[in-house]
């Protein structure tokens, strides 16, 4: 039965975006009330009550847990890169699993059913984690499930009672105020985005929690600096072995362009299209809009391509454009001006990310199908800047240097 309603969770999940409204609404109230009636009935028809893992508490000095999002993979990439970088060290990442999520690696996956349901997991979670001697807090989640009542101001409050360093890493959508996002561009997602108002109250409040209970404080992406100004930048991380640079782009006789989109409304992924329909009419590109595909894939989609397009909205980029530029391809994004000198200060290089929005994204690709040589050129320089700041040394440098060192 549980395997059942697991495989129709992860269905609804992936397809949520085009669903009902009222099957949305169950969805969130299973998620933001887990003691709840749904919220209960939910965990128990997933599996709660089958045993989970727990973190496995390593030898080392420095003992690192990293917990509990892993977006795209990162709690765990941090993890090694800090390995890496320092021989000390010892760092382990777990990861809540959500249904419909994609397959990340992490040290420790746990099913968001036990988190919700076994008071046995949470307390052996506990347990396990006081054993570290520094925490890193992903996106304000409770890390415990029910041992501190999903209270993550209790839960900070008894690692430090213990003598652990607590520090946080902010991914996105957790402290982006959508209000003062739509100031900063005009692209902004957040006015046609139906999530706006429960988001802009989730950041909010985890803004005034981080105001409150400073400590050190990372953001993954640079544009989340005008939200938490007082954090550090801590980029993504990618594997380079997974993204070698492909053969040098644009040696066909038609471009291919291709999109990937988690959130098309997020991304602007509609607005690609009628941007570039005199191309496609005119046979200069074929183009490839991808959704849902599994992380493994990805390298064969961009090692396929010659132009990848990012995201057209936040005024950022992540890890997607960083994979793509590691393969060697031309990216096409919105990235604010603000963003780009702040990369350019760090990597001591410009981000190699073509400008365009949903006004001049047609013009844009047009140029570098016409200059193929200077297409070709942007392209090599993405290998360049991602061995420079999203490998892991420059992460790993950020969190000793703000935060484990001192």
């Amino acid at each position: 039965m549980s395997t059942l309603f697991q495989r129709a969770a992860d269905w609804a999940m992936r397809h949520k975006s085009k669903m009902p409204r009222w099957v949305g609404r169950v969805m969130t109230s299973a998620a933001r009330n887990p003691d709840g009636f749904v919220g209960q009935l939910s965990g128990r028809l997933l599996g709660g009550a089958v045993a989970a893992p727990n973190t496995v508490v390593p030898d080392g000095d420095v003992r690192v847990y990293i917990a509990p999002t892993n977006y795209s993979g990162q709690g765990f990439l941090w993890a090694r890169a800090l390995e890496c970088d320092t021989p000390s060290i010892a760092a382990r990442n777990t990861a809540i699993v959500l249904p419909g999520g994609f397959a990340f690696p992490a040290d420790t996956s746990v099913p968001i059913a036990a988190v919700n349901t076994s008071a046995a997991w949470g307390r052996a979670e506990w347990d396990a984690a006081r054993q570290f001697t520094h925490v890193l807090i992903e996106a304000e989640r409770p890390m415990f499930g029910k041992e501190f009542g999903r209270d993550l101001e209790a839960e900070i409050t008894a690692l430090e009672a213990s003598g652990i360093s607590v520090a946080y890493l902010c991914h996105g959508t957790d402290v982006r105020e959508p209000s003062a996002h739509a100031q900063r561009t005009p692209w902004s997602p957040y006015p046609e985005d139906p999530r706006t108002e429960e988001l802009e109250r989730d950041a909010t409040a985890n803004l005034a929690l981080l105001d409150r209970l400073r400590r050190p404080t990372f953001v993954s992406t640079p544009d989340l600096l005008a939200d938490v100004p007082w954090a550090q930048w801590c980029p993504v991380v990618i594997d380079p072995d997974r993204f070698l640079a492909a053969d040098a782009p644009f040696a066909g006789d038609r471009v291919r362009v291709i999109h990937a989109s988690s959130n098309r409304v997020q991304k602007g992924s509609h607005w690609i299209a009628p941007a570039l329909d005199d191309l496609i009419t005119e046979g200069a590109i074929e183009i490839d809009l991808i959704e849902s595909t599994p992380s493994a894939d990805m390298p064969g989609v961009f090692a396929a391509a010659d132009i990848v397009l990012d995201q057209f909205r936040l005024g950022s980029y992540g890890v997607a454009a960083c994979e793509a530029m590691a393969s060697g391809r031309v990216v096409v994004g919105h990235v604010l001006p603000e963003v780009r000198e702040r990369v350019a200060a760090d990597a001591g290089m410009e981000l190699p990310i073509v400008e365009a929005t949903a006004d001049t994204l047609g013009d844009v690709v047009r140029e570098l199908i016409e200059d193929p040589a200077r297409a070709r050129a942007i392209a090599a320089q993405g290998p360049v800047f991602v061995a420079k700041m999203h490998t892991g040394a420059a992460s790993a440098r950020t969190l000793m240097e703000h935060w484990i060192a001192p």
